[in-house]
């Protein structure tokens, strides 16, 4: 209020006959601050009990000079305004506000990220599963045309961790009992190495294969279940072959020899055997 507004005021009271001219009744209380504040509370009573019959604890009428005397003791005890307290505030409610937008959308990212790691998981588990049943039944199928007969699978290691789970290949050629891989002779672990791969390539085909002395450990049985094998892939596959056998050679539709006619000086011959 501005001091015509209080003389008007008090003009009224005095009036009224609430007021008389040299006293008025006012009651000075604590402000929320002071009271939640506990050093600001331990000072106002440490000031009340220096200064006696300080106007704050009166409950008695007082006159204007003491009410002044009150205010402005009171006023004191608030300390020095902070002119820039405003646009501290205002500064620090932006960085607030930026901070917490920042925050959300590292919640949101965090969130976005372990949806897509678990959706990436679920979908491999599932491609993984229809992988490992198609190419287990096919390499079932290749092991038997290889070695004329017997059984092997592929067995997980850990059923309950299909992204993790190892691999074991079991094989049993005709004659011997169910074993590890790793027991058989060099000609029997090829032709089961054969075997995995020809199954893989049933379940996803690939457009040319290059295979060096693949052949080399096989005798002239298993050249023979060989070379039928890759006769029945090459409607989908091309094959590339590096290789010294001549029933290998048989069924190649183009053959490509390298030659040495001078000594230091190589020559390639190629022949056209049938059609491409």
């Amino acid at each position: 209020m501005s001091l015509a507004e209080v003389t008007t005021r008090m003009t009224e009271l005095e009036a009224e006959g609430l007021v008389s001219a040299d006293v008025v009744n006012i009651s000075i209380e604590p402000s929320a601050g002071e009271e939640d504040d506990e050093v600001a509370g331990e000072a106002q009573e440490s000031d009340s009990e220096a200064v006696s019959d300080d106007a704050s604890t009166r409950l008695g009428p007082m006159s204007v000079e003491e009410s002044i005397a009150a205010l402005k003791d009171k006023i004191d005890r608030m300390g020095p305004v902070n002119m820039m307290a405003i646009e501290e505030f205002d500064d620090l409610d932006q960085r607030y506000e930026f901070l917490t937008t920042q925050r959300q959308d590292l919640v949101e990212s965090i969130k976005a990220t372990g949806d897509a790691i678990a959706r990436i998981n679920r979908t491999t588990r599932e491609r993984f599963r229809e992988a490992f049943d198609a190419i287990n039944l096919h390499f079932q199928k290749t092991f038997s045309t290889l070695f004329g007969g017997g059984r092997a699978g592929l067995v997980l290691l850990d059923e309950s961790d299909l992204l993790e789970s190892g691999i074991d290949i079991i094989a049993q050629p005709p004659g011997k009992r169910l074993q590890s891989i790793q027991l058989l002779s060099g000609g029997e672990k090829a032709l089961s190495a054969m075997a995995l791969m020809f199954a893989i390539f049933k379940y996803r085909p690939s457009p040319f294969c290059l295979l060096d002395e693949i052949d080399a450990p096989l005798d002239e049985a298993n050249i023979g279940r060989f070379v039928q094998m890759l006769r029945g892939m090459q409607t989908d596959t091309q094959f590339i072959l590096v290789t010294h056998n001549r029933k290998t050679m048989e069924i190649a539709d183009r053959m490509y020899g390298v030659t040495m006619e001078e000594p230091g000086v190589s020559k390639l011959i190629s022949v056209q055997l049938g059609q491409a």
